[in-house]
């Protein structure tokens, strides 16, 4: 099901022996796009550090109570290596991290989740020892703060047409699959879906996204309403609108 980040702010993380704290942030890579961590709030628990929570760690989402059933217990947790609050998740800490937790390097393999498309059901192997960080490949994959990016800039190949209000998660493979564009400086009340896969580039310095479409089809595209489910139905008419090849074929 397709759902609204914003919307998973907030939801309790809860490990095998206690409450944790709630998901404040979920950083995901600017490759696959898709959501490698959720950045815990633990209150006074573990402050000053940077708690990170892998989907591979998710026993079940309630969705309805607004949790996450993490399958780590409050010590594991703990014992994690330790992260400034404010520093950047390298590759040399990932590793670290999941040789910690024995998970799989998502990093590893063809898929979006190294072995698998899917987090779920990943073997607990861990990183070997002898691995080496590529510099010219492994460090110029960052990950990204999907709460920094939001009130990022919007520009259509014309004109600029908004900025970032939200993102779209699949909650299967934790994959963003849309932007949400607030229009209101040009449509009022409006707001636009576009896929990550039209995104022309970035520009991170800027705060700044450009999309290869113009904005008179963005204007005239499908209406987003954020009270209702991004389903199947909707995304065939806005890709059909777009004449753009779907994801999921």
């Amino acid at each position: 099901m397709l759902r609204s980040v914003r919307s998973l702010t907030s939801q309790a993380l809860k490990a095998r022996d206690s409450e944790i704290g709630q998901c404040k942030d979920f950083l995901f890579d600017d490759q696959f796009w898709t959501v490698r961590y959720m950045v815990a709030n633990t209150g006074s628990w573990l402050t000053g550090r940077k708690v990170l929570i892998s989907p591979m760690s998710i026993n079940r989402s309630d969705w309805d109570n607004r949790y996450f059933e993490i399958n780590l217990t409050k010590d594991e947790i703990e014992n994690a290596p330790p992260l400034d609050e404010d520093a950047p998740v390298s590759r040399q800490y990932e590793i670290r991290w999941t040789k910690h937790y024995s998970t799989t390097a998502y990093w590893i393999g063809p898929y979006a989740w190294g072995s698998s498309e899917y987090p779920v059901g990943l073997p607990p192997q861990g990183v070997r020892d002898d691995i080496v960080i590529n510099p010219d490949i492994d460090q110029d994959k960052n990950l990204r703060s999907a709460q920094e990016i939001i009130g990022y800039k919007i520009s259509a190949s014309d004109d600029e047409i908004g900025h970032v209000e939200d993102f779209i998660l699949d909650d299967e493979n934790w994959t963003i699959r849309y932007i949400v564009v607030d229009t209101r400086n040009w449509l009022p009340g409006r707001k636009v879906l576009v896929s990550h896969l039209w995104i022309e580039f970035i520009s991170w310095p800027e705060r700044k996204v450009m999309v290869n479409l113009t904005k008179e089809q963005i204007e005239n595209s499908p209406v987003y309403d954020p009270s209702a489910p991004v389903n199947r139905e909707y995304e065939e008419r806005l890709y059909d609108y777009y004449g753009r090849p779907k994801y999921w074929i």
